[in-house]
């Protein structure tokens, strides 16, 4: 069975669309979400809609909980005052311009999921099982503490924006990119397909291109800081 994952989608509605639109192009039988559709960028209703329009399950993530909350912080690790405070004005651009309803559905969006495919279990989370913006990258010491407290064959997240896939302690663990905000060093859009059956597990990382200018464009024209824009051309963090 041929599973999408996307995730980070940071009201990216050009990524996203673009995304859907090759998932549509290949033998996928299930897409899931795992969360952060907003933050950073200026259409955050377009892609929540979008997400619900296409009935994706999708989990909770950091940026998903703050704005539906109306929270003071994301969660998010800035490594200065200066990216702190774009954040900050990100965060309040964001609560100030999504919907009521979107910000309800925000809250309700589940902290994970669990289910099953040929025999394997799989667990979907945001950016843990233990907190929704914990970081967890390819070369983490804390993937062998998950491995220890979790229950399934195959764990999937997001939140760092970096993909990776690699077994702890028998563990598949996958992180899906970013579909909206890379940070793998080009401004394509990532997501991954997991070929899962009872005896093996192949995943495969998908870049793909879109019109990230009209997207850089389009921060440039809002009120979100217009360095935001420069990391969308250049697919950093």
């Amino acid at each position: 069975m041929k599973i999408a994952i996307i995730t980070d989608i940071h009201s990216n509605i050009f990524a996203l669309e673009a995304v859907l639109k090759d998932i549509e192009n290949k033998n996928i039988e299930k897409i899931y979400c795992l969360g952060d559709l907003v933050g950073y960028g200026p259409f955050p209703n377009e892609v929540i809609n979008l997400i619900k329009e296409k009935n994706i399950p999708t989990v909770q993530g950091n940026y998903d909980q703050s704005v539906g909350e109306e929270l003071f912080a994301c969660g998010c690790d800035y490594k200065d005052d200066k990216l702190m405070a774009m954040g900050t004005k990100s965060l309040y651009w964001s609560q100030e311009n999504t919907t009521g309803e979107n910000k309800k559905w925000l809250r309700e969006l589940p902290e994970k999921i669990v289910f099953e495919v040929e025999g394997q279990k799989i667990l979907l989370v945001h950016g843990s099982p233990r907190k929704n913006n914990e970081y967890l990258y390819e070369d983490s010491k804390e993937l062998e503490e998950i491995a220890d407290i979790i229950d399934v064959d195959i764990m999937i997240c997001g939140h760092t924006h970096k993909p990776f896939h690699k077994q702890v302690k028998g563990i598949h663990m996958i992180n899906a990119g970013s579909a909206g905000k890379p940070k793998h060093g080009n401004p394509n859009a990532t997501y991954m397909i997991i070929d899962v059956d009872s005896d093996d597990l192949k995943t495969q990382i998908i870049e793909v291109t879109y019109d990230y200018e009209k997207m850089a464009k389009a921060i440039e024209d809002s009120e979100i800081p217009t360095e935001f824009a420069e990391k969308i051309r250049k697919g950093i963090s």
